[in-house]
This record gives structure tokens, sequence and C-alpha cells, in this order.
């Protein structure tokens, strides 16, 4: 874990979720928080080693690993929060999250933990995605959904903190099938991304890099061979496969570890989000038979 300088007004404090920090010299705007309190305290004492000001949070997405420690910052700095529409919801009532992954049924207590569900805090201002003006800083404010509803990157001095509108080489194999929520607007953020003018790029999981477009075309790559991986199985099932049956075999082929049902409802949500990609672009097609989701090859 380390506190890296990017240029004059940007740095990274390195670490399994990764939080950025810009700085004119009087703003001082902080990105995400990590998990917990722990995490948060870390950065903060980098700042205050460096005499770094500390007076804006921007948080890109409502999910527990970036938004944990807000509440802790919160409750000890004088700091104005913002988030995006629909996100900030979410943060204000955390217990949605563990609610969407078990599919609108109360949530069973083991998904009631801080990498589903962080501690509730307060936003101060919906951020909208083009120019912003934060403090006394001029960035730019990008929409990249597809991992969550309606994730914002930030585009600061020549750096895109891009929180997980993409990940690391290394990340994508350590987790195999990557968490999303819609397979278009993935590829559809990655390729908007591809476009951007930038020095440099942060992803929420992985080292900052100044060819990050090579990663993010690493990206789009590995979401489309898991598509065509998806669509080689039910190809090979004319009779039909059912949407557990999916789940569970992809999964399997992947060799991911979901051994506990929080793990297992995240690759649920992300393979559903290929599967219904796969109809979207009607390459597949879809019924409910026999009380069973079931997906079948287009009929030529």
């Amino acid at each position: 874990m380390t506190f890296k300088n990017i240029n004059q007004h940007c740095y990274i404090y390195e670490s399994a979720v990764n939080v950025g920090y810009v700085t004119d010299g009087k703003t001082g705007l902080l990105i995400d928080t990590g998990i917990d309190k722990s995490s948060v305290k870390k950065v903060v004492k980098e700042l205050e080693q460096h005499k770094l000001p500390l007076t804006h949070l921007f948080i890109t997405h409502a999910h527990a690993d970036h938004y944990g420690g807000a509440a802790y910052l919160q409750s000890h700095y004088d700091i104005h929060t913002l988030a995006p529409h629909l996100e900030e919801a979410i943060l204000r009532n955390p217990s949605l999250e563990p609610l969407y992954l078990f599919g609108g049924n109360d949530p069973l207590p083991e998904l009631h933990n801080k990498f589903l569900q962080g501690p509730e805090m307060q936003v101060d201002e919906t951020a909208e995605a083009g120019e912003q003006l934060i403090g006394t800083m001029q960035v730019e404010a990008i929409r990249t959904p597809g991992h969550s509803y309606n994730q914002l990157s930030l585009l600061a001095y020549d750096t895109l903190y891009a929180a997980d509108a993409y990940f690391g080489k290394d990340q994508l194999d350590k987790h195999r099938i990557p968490y999303i929520t819609d397979v278009e607007k993935t590829l559809q953020s990655l390729e908007k991304l591809k476009g951007l003018d930038a020095k440099g790029a942060v992803p929420g999981h992985g080292r900052y890099e100044t060819d990050f477009k090579d990663t993010l075309q690493a990206n789009i790559d590995y979401h489309m061979s898991i598509l065509h991986s998806l669509e080689v199985l039910i190809y090979k099932h004319p009779g039909g496969i059912t949407h557990e049956e999916a789940v569970s075999r992809m999964c399997a082929k992947y060799k991911v570890k979901a051994s506990k049902l929080p793990q297992w409802l995240l690759f649920k949500t992300a393979v559903t989000a290929y599967l219904t990609g796969l109809i979207h672009t009607e390459k597949i097609t879809h019924a409910v038979s026999d009380f069973k989701w079931t997906f079948y090859p287009v009929r030529s």
C-alpha cells in the first residue's frame, strides 16, 4: 500500500481498492475511500503528513469497497460529499445492495457484511456527467455504467480515475468472471474511455498506467471471450439450458471461488448480465419452461 504522486495535482493511494486524490492547493478532493475506516485513515494520515488539504469527497459508485470509509470520514472532517444520481440513493440506504443482490427478498444475515453493505453516509450534492466545478477545481465527470448502475469516472489534470469501469489485467485473472450488471453498457463505457485524451489512468483495482488503453482493450477482449464461451455453452444445449445451470457451468468453466452465498450471488449477477447481453443482440432466446428460466439457441 503506497501513496504515489502522479503529477503536481494528482495522487493515488494504491491498495486492494485504489483511492484517488486531486488538489490545486486549496481544494483537496478524495475519490472513494476504500472498504472501511482503517483504509481511509491510512489515506488521511498520508495527506496530513504531506500537508495536503481535504475538503471534498467524490464517491464513484455505491459498492461498499469504494465507500465503506466515508461515514468515518464525514464524522471526523468537514468535508463536502458528491456522488452520482441513483448511486447516492444506495449510499444513503446501503441495505439496498444486499436487497437487490438477493432478488428483492429480505436478505439472509450473511449478506449483511462490510463487503456488500457499508455504513450509511450522507451525500451533499448529486453529481452529473460533464464538466464539474468541485471547490476551486474544474474536472470532468464521465458516465461509465455497466459495473454499477450510474458509475461516474473522473478526469482531472490529464489523469483518469476510472473507478471500476475497467480492471487491471491481473484483476481479470484473479476474479475470472468480473462483476458487471450490464455487458453492453460495460463495453460502451470501455470504448468511451479509449477515446479519452489522458496521460494516465487509475482503475479501481489495479495499477496506474500511462499505456492504459492496452488494458482497456484487454478488458473488452475479456468480456467478449466470456460472451463467446456462454454462447457456445447454450448452443451445445439445443433443447435449452436453465438459468441456474448456465450460472453453474460458467462458474465451473472459469474456476471461480464461490463457496458462500455472497460470492455466488455476485457471480450469478455477472453471468446474468452476459446472458441478457446475448438476448439483446439476438444471439439467444429465452422462455420460462416448466417454471424455470431457460435459454435457447436461435433457430435458423
